[in-house]
C-alpha cells in the first residue's frame, strides 16, 4: 500500500468560508454596474466579481434603505414610543368596548323574548 493511496481516502475537504462585504465594496460594484452601458458588460462585472444578480438586488435594497433613514433602524423618542403605547392601549379598550355593547344588545334582545313568557296572565293568577 503506497501513501499516495492512503492520502486520497482521507483527505477532507475544508468548507468554504462565507463572503463578507463591507459597505465601500457594495457601492463600488453598484456603481461600477449602474455606469456599464455596453451589451453584456453587467455580467461580465458580475463573473469577474463572483456575484449572483441576487446579491446586487439584496444590495440595492439594503443601500435604498440606508440612505432613506440612515444607517441602522432610526430610534424613536420618548414621546414617540409613549404614543405608541398609548395608541395601542386604546385600539384595546376600544375592541372591549365593542364587545361589551354586542353583549349589552343581544341581552336586550333576550330581556325582550322573554319578557312575555315572565309575566303571568291575569287570567291564571285569579284563579
Amino acid at each position: 500500500m503506497s501513501s499516495s493511496e492512503d492520502s486520497t481516502t482521507t483527505e477532507v475537504r475544508v468548507p468554504k468560508r462565507r463572503r463578507d462585504y463591507n459597505d465601500r465594496y457594495k457601492r463600488r460594484i453598484l456603481e461600477e454596474l449602474d455606469a456599464c452601458s455596453e451589451l453584456g458588460g453587467k455580467g461580465e462585472v458580475l463573473r469577474r466579481e463572483g456575484l449572483y444578480h441576487s446579491t446586487i438586488s439584496r444590495w440595492r435594497r439594503q443601500m435604498a434603505r440606508t440612505t432613506k433613514t440612515g444607517p441602522g433602524r432610526p430610534k424613536k423618542s420618548a414621546l414617540q414610543a409613549e404614543n405608541e403605547q398609548l395608541k395601542r392601549q386604546l385600539e384595546e379598550v376600544q375592541r372591549r368596548l365593542a364587545r361589551a355593547e354586542a353583549i349589552v344588545e343581544v341581552q336586550k334582545k333576550l330581556c325582550l323574548l322573554l319578557e312575555p313568557m315572565s309575566i303571568p296572565d291575569s287570567s291564571e293568577s285569579s284563579r
